[in-house]
């Protein structure tokens, strides 16, 4: 019986896959649309059918990588039990990333960097970081913080940093050190007044 090959990627896939191998190495305006479509294997005319512009194939591929990011940290936290653990997750969600090869530091952040003020690129990377500080407040909220957003506030800029001091320092310990910096803000946080003591009694899974 003959086995039926898979599909080839369509002509958005593949320069989907292209955007993101060289906007991610390389940087958004660095990478012109010439190598985009080299690398993907495609006319010039498939990439203005897919997606109209350049902006609009950075913002598909940074969605991209939004999806992928909340799918790992998810992931990270979801297989925790106890409140503090899930919220303290995110960074081990992070410690992941950092560990791989071809870690280059924030997509969002470096994406960012380069965009112009309410752009669709801005809007994306805006996104991300919405999304971030979002869950942070919810998973501090449920660990028993008095002020979660406060909290959130903190916990996101240790996420901040440490994403770009593995990117620029070559240092995935990062991760470990701001995991670590983290659960001392929120220990501090769950034995202030306010907190939820029984929440606080929690963070170890009693």
């Amino acid at each position: 019986m003959t086995t039926r090959s898979a599909a080839r990627p369509t002509a958005r896939e593949r320069l989907l896959a292209a955007a993101d191998e060289l906007f991610y190495r390389e940087g958004v305006h660095t990478v012109g649309i010439d190598r985009v479509i080299e690398q993907a294997g495609v006319a010039k005319a498939s990439l203005y059918n897919a997606f109209g512009s350049k902006e609009s194939l950075v913002r598909a591929y940074l969605e991209g990588r939004h999806a992928r990011s909340t799918a790992r940290i998810t992931r990270h936290v979801e297989q925790r039990d106890s409140p503090y653990d899930r919220l303290l997750a995110v960074f081990d969600a992070q410690s992941e990333q950092f560990a791989r090869p071809d870690y280059h530091g924030c997509a969002f952040v470096r994406a960012s960097a380069e965009a112009h003020p309410g752009d669709q690129v801005e809007q994306a990377a805006e996104a991300f970081r919405a999304w971030i500080r979002g869950l942070f407040t919810d998973l501090a909220r449920e660990a028993g913080a008095p002020d979660p957003a406060v909290l959130a506030h903190q916990l996101h800029l240790l996420y901040d940093g440490a994403g770009v001091s593995a990117g620029m320092d070559r240092d995935p310990s990062a991760a470990a050190a701001a995991r670590a910096a983290a659960a001392a803000l929120l220990d501090a946080a769950l034995a202030g007044p306010g907190a939820d003591t029984r929440a606080a009694r929690r963070r170890a899974g009693d």
